[in-house]
């Protein structure tokens, strides 16, 4: 994989998340009142967790997963209560922090362990499922396919993750996004046609063990996210 490009953007999330947004990430994923648009984004948020939720196996006992880009910790913790041994990573060190924090204390045979890194460390080990929610979607196709093969090549039965899909509005609202001062943008998301990732994991040389079973697509007004599940052909 060419790192370059992948370090520099994954250095410019952890500099947001961890410091310019954090405030406003702990209390998106909380149940604190937000304002109407955040409420949207919250709500599309649960609707994809649950959907990635329902494409694991509902007794995970004995299986390792992979959140990669865990956030405040919510979809481990819903892992974990499934019985899974669960690695929660994240880039930044105050989000994992408050997930730790938030965990509740009826995980079951479950656990979670929390970390402040790359999700592509190798000492992170194998997995057998790896869960991506909304952490490449600010990563161009490219570095995505570079980043899929990464993970697949440690991942014995699916991986599951979200990417920013590509039309009309989510292309205004971006380009918008890039009017404001840069000390308030976060950084750029990277939309993507359903059809053109599906072309380029097809066609990677590391992607050809790997098929594509289940596909989603969430909107819910400022929340837009599509899901994609691949399996072990």
């Amino acid at each position: 994989m060419a790192y370059a490009s992948y370090q520099q953007r994954r250095s410019q999330l952890e500099e947001y998340f961890d410091r310019t947004a954090v405030e406003a990430w702990a209390c998106l994923t909380s149940t604190a009142p937000v304002s109407g648009i955040r409420a949207t984004v919250r709500a599309g948020r649960d609707q994809m967790r649950n959907t990635l939720l329902d494409w694991l196996p509902a007794d995970m006992s004995g299986l390792r997963l992979l959140d990669a880009g865990c956030g405040t910790g919510a979809f481990a913790v819903e892992a974990a209560r499934r019985g899974a041994a669960v690695v929660a990573i994240d880039l930044s060190p105050t989000l994992v922090q408050l997930a730790r924090d938030r965990v509740p204390t009826d995980l079951g045979a479950g656990q979670i362990d929390f970390c402040a890194g790359d999700m592509l460390d190798p000492a992170l080990g194998q997995f057998d499922h790896v869960v991506g929610m909304d952490s490449m979607i600010h990563y161009r196709p490219a570095d995505m396919l570079a980043v899929l093969a990464t993970l697949a090549s440690r991942t014995r039965r699916s991986l599951v993750f979200t990417f920013a899909p590509k039309n009309a509005l989510l292309s205004t609202m971006i380009t918008v996004g890039r009017l404001f001062p840069r000390k308030d943008r976060a950084p750029f998301i990277e939309p993507v046609g359903e059809n053109t990732l599906q072309r380029l994991i097809q066609n990677h040389p590391e992607m050809g063990a790997w098929r594509s079973e289940r596909s989603q697509r969430v909107s819910s007004s400022f929340y837009k996210s599509h899901a994609l599940e691949l399996v072990r052909a």
